[in-house]
């Protein structure tokens, strides 16, 4: 069964959209800068296209690649054999036919909420403890050890003759947390099941971990940091003992054929756009690329083994590199309402919480000869992309190459507040379990256990000032 599409929507490539970032006295230049989250790539727009607008800086004469890596992310993949050479191959097992049903107008996924709701925008990874010292060198390679009959993630779909691998399910446990007032907040507790299994049991040892889509905006930006000034705010053994330690996760970069720093997912898993775009069109949509030449069927897999293929690869390197383009300029919205005192407040109050401390402010990028939009450009994105020990409460207790199965990413908070705008939903966390920005700072645990404490502390209007900072994002 193929997902249907619906209603594509529409990427606007020009639109620009004016909108009141300050409101009252004239700015300061240091709020200026702060506006300008993407640097001068910044753009000024509060609609649903918030995050689907190309760099701000980018010429006219490269908005046609833009253009064209939006076509090949937003429009669906078919099965082959079929007289659109450049986009068959959709499978045999996959999780949806296009990048966009995940990364909704650009943006952020969310879980099923209920039975009957399918998990499009959420996967599940899956993989098995490193026994052997075979599997124990592989990890070197490949970060984790797929699941022998599913591989490394399951597939909901197949294409006709292919069954699927299962499906995702999600039931929630309350859980009550107090304020210092008085005030309570119920959290959800997810519970993971794998339903109508068509290969047979999984291994009695497998690693389950949920995932939902991040949003796309500013990935070109984080991707121009450099290694150093990422490396300069991590403390693995926690030296100047603040309790945030931050490590950088160790990946195989296929291009290099070496390890190299992860910055992408959840977990930090790749090392650059190229590979995470490639690694998504196999995984989810089940299209080869010469950086992943073999789809996820595995040895037990027999009519998918056999299933019909869109050629040797799938996804040519001009495809990817047309929708690297994209996915490395796609746009981030400017902070709104810096001179409220509410946001103002707030913005004092997430420093003294030190929710700073991971969630680095500023960052500059170097100069890109190749780039000229992620060029020399001050950016707020709000993380440090290291991994940190977040507590047992998120663990999903699956290691990714370094990162073991209580850690992290520390994800970018820059676009936050449009969430709403954008996806129609507020879910957040690795997850989506998190039903507003409160209760994902709630479930903050581990090296963040202090700074969720000094919240759990604060007066309501604090917090209420808090999340008028976090929304201004």
């Amino acid at each position: 069964m193929i997902k249907p599409m619906g209603k594509r929507p529409t990427t606007v490539v020009a639109c620009f959209l004016v909108l009141p970032v300050f409101a009252g006295n004239e700015p300061t230049e240091q709020q200026k800068t702060k506006a300008l989250s993407g640097g001068t790539a910044t753009v000024f727009n509060t609609t649903h296209n918030a995050f689907s607008l190309p760099s701000a800086n980018m010429p006219l004469s490269r908005k046609l690649d833009f253009s064209v890596g939006n076509s090949f992310f937003r429009n669906p993949w078919v099965i082959a054999p079929a007289t659109t050479t450049a986009r068959d191959g959709l499978g045999p097992v996959f999780n949806t036919n296009g990048c966009q049903n995940c990364h909704i107008k650009d943006g952020r996924g969310h879980p099923p909420e209920s039975p009957n709701d399918n998990a499009v925008s959420l996967l599940v990874r899956l993989s098995v403890p490193a026994k052997t010292a075979e599997e124990k060198q592989q990890l070197v390679y490949s970060g984790v050890i797929p699941e022998p009959t599913y591989g490394g993630q399951l597939q909901d779909f197949g294409v006709p003759g292919v069954p699927e691998e299962g499906k995702v399910n999600i039931e929630y446990t309350p859980i009550t947390v107090k304020f210092a007032d008085g005030e309570t907040v119920t959290l959800r507790q997810p519970n993971l099941t794998i339903t109508g299994l068509n290969y047979g049991a999984m291994h009695k040892d497998t690693l389950l971990s949920a995932r939902i889509a991040s949003p796309m905006i500013g990935l070109g930006l984080l991707e121009a940091i450099t290694e150093a000034d990422i490396l300069a705010n991590a403390d693995p053994d926690d030296r100047n003992n603040d309790g945030i330690s931050g490590k950088a996760n160790q990946v195989w970069d296929k291009t290099k054929e070496k390890p190299s720093l992860g910055r992408f997912g959840w977990k930090a898993g790749q090392p650059s756009l190229m590979q995470q775009n490639a690694a998504a069109f196999n995984g989810d949509i089940g299209i080869t690329s010469n950086l992943f030449p073999s789809t996820d069927c595995t040895a037990k897999q027999a009519a998918c083994q056999k299933a019909a293929t869109g050629g040797n690869p799938e996804v040519e390197d001009k495809i990817l590199k047309f929708v690297e383009f994209y996915s490395r300029n796609l746009a981030v919205p400017a902070r709104r309402n810096l001179d409220d005192p509410m946001v103002q407040k707030g913005e004092k109050l997430f420093e003294q919480a030190q929710c700073s401390s991971c969630h680095i402010t500023q960052f500059k990028t170097p100069t890109l000869k190749e780039q000229p939009e992620q060029s020399n450009q001050v950016i707020h994105p709000y993380t440090d992309l290291l991994l940190h020990d977040m507590g047992e409460g998120l663990a999903d207790n699956r290691p990714e190459f370094l990162a073991n199965g209580k850690e992290w990413r520390t994800p970018p908070l820059w676009g936050i507040g449009l969430t709403q705008q954008v996806n129609g939903h507020t879910f957040f966390l690795h997850d989506g379990r998190a039903r507003n920005l409160m209760e994902a700072i709630l479930w903050h645990g581990g090296e963040a256990e202090a700074a969720k404490q000094r919240v759990l502390n604060m007066a309501k209007q604090d917090r209420q000032a808090l999340l008028a900072f976090l929304n201004s994002l």
